[in-house]
């Protein structure tokens, strides 16, 4: 992950003062302020995702943003949870005195999002299989992209065209726990070709991805009983922030990153296909007193609005390509249905634009869906790395305890 000029200086500062001897009045000040410019820096990368207003003058320099829940926009998200994600660990971690996180609040706050990692994990996994299934969407539209422009245009181009694009349009009707089915079956053919020697699955990462023996693999599928909608529940059930009576401290990064936790997990489920999203929540316990709070609300209303289209219509995510993608596959299935040798030149030109638009669908997912995925890997692998951290200062603070007398 490639790390801001910001996240940069913010953690080689807490790394150099919490290894410098200095009295408590100035840590207690120092704490103040890192505390200060870590939810600065939140609020700071979650407006930047935010869709910019457009130039109010024509000379404006165009302003390079990806579309609101696309590929690019997605993976935006996930850099900005992993920058969080280390500031988080450095302000909390660093040099801390593990018997802070025997006294309340901490005592609390601390298990609860250990848990909340956990659940995130499952997610991690369910939008992965997700992925593979938009894979074979991706390819069944390029074998009719293909067809579509084999040129003459006869009967029999037509024809592939059409049973390649029903069987696309057929599986993203389908309902949420069918999808996970056809996600492990994409995920199957995927995975043979990696172990052929294809993109990045060689035995070095499978032996990654049973770091310390406790955690499943990414290429596992989650139970069948499994629901992404009740998973993402659980995670926001307890998320509450810290009273005004309460001593603050570290509970409020702590509550922070719960949140960041909770919001982006909820995006992607929402986006990608995932197993039994049937409510889905659209309204989750985001602070608005909070600096950082205020760009979350905004990205969460945008995305609830957007889902609730998505459960009227049944259609299969927010994901921007994939919407792009149904939308033109119909309209090709349309064409196809109609099609007779020879067709008319009219007709013909108009179909030319809406396979090249098709073309275009599969392109930006033929270059970001992999990278999309490598990301998802990177956020997986980061919350385990960073759970076993937290479960280390946990176990010191068990070592240092007295033992109980008899």
């Amino acid at each position: 992950m490639p790390m801001t000029d910001n996240q940069g200086s913010f953690l080689n500062r807490i790394s150099i003062r919490r290894n410098q001897v200095s009295n408590m009045e100035n840590n207690h000040e120092q704490d103040i302020e890192d505390l200060e410019l870590f939810q600065k820096h939140v609020a700071d990368r979650f407006s930047d995702l935010l869709p910019n207003d457009p130039p109010s003058t024509t000379d404006s320099p165009a302003i390079d943003q990806s579309p609101l829940f696309s590929i690019s926009w997605f993976r935006k998200l996930l850099d900005v949870f992993l920058c969080c994600e280390a500031e988080f660990k450095a302000l909390v971690l660093i040099g801390r005195d593990p018997v802070q996180f025997s006294k309340p609040p901490l005592d609390r706050l601390v298990p609860d999002i250990l848990e909340r990692s956990i659940k995130s994990l499952d997610i991690c996994n369910a939008v992965t299989h997700g992925l593979e299934l938009v894979h074979h969407w991706q390819k069944l539209a390029q074998i009719a992209v293909t067809a579509f422009e084999q040129k003459p245009m006869g009967d029999g181009q037509v024809r592939r065209a059409k049973k390649a694009l029903n069987t696309l349009l057929t599986s993203m009707m389908l309902d949420d726990k069918e999808n996970n089915y056809h996600a492990k079956a994409a995920e199957r053919t995927w995975s043979f070709g990696r172990r052929s020697g294809g993109g990045g699955g060689g035995a070095g990462n499978n032996n990654k991805d049973r770091t310390n023996g406790t955690f499943r693999s990414m290429s596992w599928s989650v139970a069948k009983s499994w629901s992404a909608s009740k998973q993402i529940q659980a995670m926001a059930s307890n998320l509450v922030a810290p009273r005004g009576g309460e001593p603050t401290g570290l509970a409020v990064p702590i509550y922070a990153m719960g949140t960041i936790f909770v919001f982006v997990m909820w995006a992607l489920v929402a986006a990608i296909p995932c197993q039994e999203r049937t409510g889905l929540l659209t309204h989750l316990p985001l602070p608005r007193n909070l600096n950082w709070g205020q760009a979350l609300i905004a990205l969460q209303d945008k995305i609830a609005e957007e889902w609730k289209k998505k459960e009227k219509k049944g259609t299969t995510g927010l994901l921007d390509e994939m919407q792009k993608m149904e939308k033109v596959a119909q309209n090709l299935v349309d064409f196809a249905e109609n099609f007779q040798f020879p067709a008319e030149e009219e007709k013909l030109e108009e179909v030319a634009e809406q396979v090249a638009e098709m073309a275009e669908i599969c392109r930006k997912m033929e270059e970001g869906l992999t990278p999309l995925q490598q990301q998802i890997r990177e956020v997986f692998h980061r919350i385990v790395r960073s759970r076993a951290e937290v479960l280390d200062v946990l176990d010191q603070i068990g070592k240092m305890s007295p033992p109980v007398p008899y």
